[in-house]
């Protein structure tokens, strides 16, 4: 779970740093099961340790940062404890933003959960709003939903898409596919430009409202629910 390595944790338990049930665990050689009542029963420097695997993030993705493990510059994983960092199974986000989109982003340990939400199969809609450096001509809409749709350097067209327009610049936009930028270069392709994107909901969860960029918390059972729903 990331907290150091066996020499690393054999110091802390010697000092007095691991208590469980209320007990200090100064014998780290003991094997202790990782069961979901863990969190209550066990204190690690203080605190209560981590959640086992399993665990589901639900952060508002400011400007700025990428979902990248590698790259250079500010990462989403910045914003966690420095210690998932280190988590095995890893933590990952569920599909990506990139960069200069905002906005509900998922982050979870469950391979299984991961692909399930990402697989085509599934469909599971992503809504943005879009802020168009041009005002809507009024066609866009009927080409999206029509399923025929080819972006650049493509050659399978894109599955239909649902257009709201809110005013003459900004429009809600929902996909059930992720691909590279798709939804920059669906606009592209009607001869118009995204200055913002956000993302407001995957399937059927909405971004939290008291959620502020770059907060996060663990989402509950209920929500990681409701993406399918």
């Amino acid at each position: 779970m990331g907290y150091g390595s066996r020499a690393e944790i054999a110091r802390l338990g010697k000092v007095g740093g691991i208590v469980l049930d209320g007990v200090d665990l100064t014998d780290v050689s003991r094997r202790i099961p990782v069961t979901p009542d863990l969190a209550e029963r066990m204190v690690i420097d203080g605190r209560p340790v981590d959640p086992p695997p399993g665990l589901v993030l639900i952060l508002n993705k400011p400007l700025g940062m990428t979902c990248s493990h590698k790259e250079d510059g500010a990462l989403v994983y910045d914003v966690l404890p420095d210690r998932w960092r280190r988590r095995d199974p890893s933590i990952s986000t569920i599909g990506r933003l990139d960069k200069q989109t905002s906005g509900l982003l998922l982050l979870t340990d469950d391979g299984d959960l991961l692909h399930r939400v990402i697989s085509p199969k599934r469909h599971v809609a992503k809504v943005y709003h879009a802020t168009l450096a041009r005002p809507l001509v009024g066609t866009e809409g009927a080409l999206f939903a029509s399923g025929t749709l080819v972006l650049e350097g493509e050659d399978k067209p894109l599955a239909p898409a649902v257009l709201e327009p809110i005013t003459a610049t900004e429009a809600r936009l929902t996909v059930t596919e992720g691909r590279y930028h798709q939804v920059r270069r669906m606009f592209a392709a009607v001869g118009n430009h995204v200055e913002a994107l956000h993302r407001e909901r995957l399937g059927g969860l909405a971004l939290p409202a008291d959620l502020e960029p770059g907060a996060w918390r663990r989402a509950t059972e209920a929500e990681v629910a409701a993406i399918f729903a």
